[in-house]
């Protein structure tokens, strides 16, 4: 057995009645890496999750993980996985430790072995001190840290978590990212589908971008930034759309509404001008800021996450 594997994705296709939901996805995950899976709600993200664990069969194309092929070997792939679903799905008539004891059960982790197991993901969760506690006792916080220990249990090699930090305040994100951190510097590979780009630009070292099932674009975060952005863009109100639109031809960047106002890309060789320009139409409101994830998919798909 490796210690380490690479995940790859072959043209994963997905239809139901015809209607295909993810078409042609193709890459792959390797040991202590983390990938993230962006898209607007209904882009194929959670289906493609499906496929790539072997709980949803492709209807075209295939998911390799080191000897094992998915679906037709998911059952010995998936012993090298760990998954963190976008619900808690805990056991409401178990302690927390018991969760974990019980759950592994699946893994034939049993006795002795089963209760060090829980007693060591307790700890790297900074859950020790709730072990006896009730799971609707649990902070939201709590509740996906618990989750992600559950999913730790068979020491997997390939770990998906699907918007992992879904409502969870600040500081408790902030604590999910850092145990994040700690299995990629362990040579886990994490496939992380998240509607944060903060999230995705802190953790993720490449991004697919998912549109109606099809991969658009993909890169490093700074990467698809500079390529797809450029380095600036500013926020303008209070100026007619026809003059942003002209402003912006004639510059050759990208401009469009957005909220009450618009914004419009400043080129990487002469930002001045174009500021400059701009500023010339005595703006109610422009401000001039770094370029970043959220105009990146606002530009490639007409809208931003929810």
């Amino acid at each position: 057995m490796p210690d380490t594997l690479s995940l790859t994705a072959y043209d994963l296709w997905k239809q139901y009645d015809d209607r295909p939901v993810v078409q042609g996805v193709s890459f792959a995950l390797h040991p202590g890496e983390i990938v993230g899976l962006l898209g607007p709600n209904g882009a194929g993200k959670t289906t493609t999750v499906g496929m790539l664990f072997g709980t949803v069969i492709p209807t075209r194309g295939f998911v390799q993980l080191g000897p094992w092929q998915i679906p037709a070997q998911a059952a010995q792939a998936r012993a090298q996985m760990g998954i963190v679903t976008q619900d808690d799905n805990l056991d409401p008539d178990f302690t927390v430790f018991k969760n974990l004891t019980h759950f592994a059960h699946h893994y034939r982790i049993t006795g002795a072995s089963a209760r060090q197991r829980a007693g060591e993901l307790l700890d790297l969760v900074n859950l020790t001190d709730r072990s006896t506690a009730q799971v609707d006792e649990l902070s939201g916080g709590m509740k996906r840290k618990l989750v992600l220990a559950r999913a730790l249990l068979n020491h997997p090699k390939i770990i998906f978590l699907d918007e992992p930090t879904t409502g969870l305040d600040p500081d408790a994100r902030q604590d999910f990212w850092r145990l994040v951190l700690h299995l990629k510097a362990q040579g886990c590979g994490i496939l992380l589908t998240t509607h944060y780009m903060d999230e995705a630009q802190r953790l993720c070292d490449r991004l697919l971008l998912l549109q109606q099932g099809q991969v658009i674009d993909e890169g490093t975060p700074d990467d698809l930034i500079l390529r797809v952005m450029g380095r600036e863009i500013a926020e303008v109100e209070g100026v007619a759309e026809d003059i942003i639109k002209s402003l912006g031809e004639k510059a050759g960047v990208w401009s469009r509404s957005f909220g009450s106002g618009y914004l419009i890309a400043l080129p990487d060789d002469d930002p001045e001008t174009l500021w400059s320009q701009i500023e010339s139409h005595h703006p109610t409101r422009l401000l001039r800021r770094q370029a970043n994830l959220e105009d990146v998919f606002l530009r490639l798909t007409g809208s931003l996450l929810e």
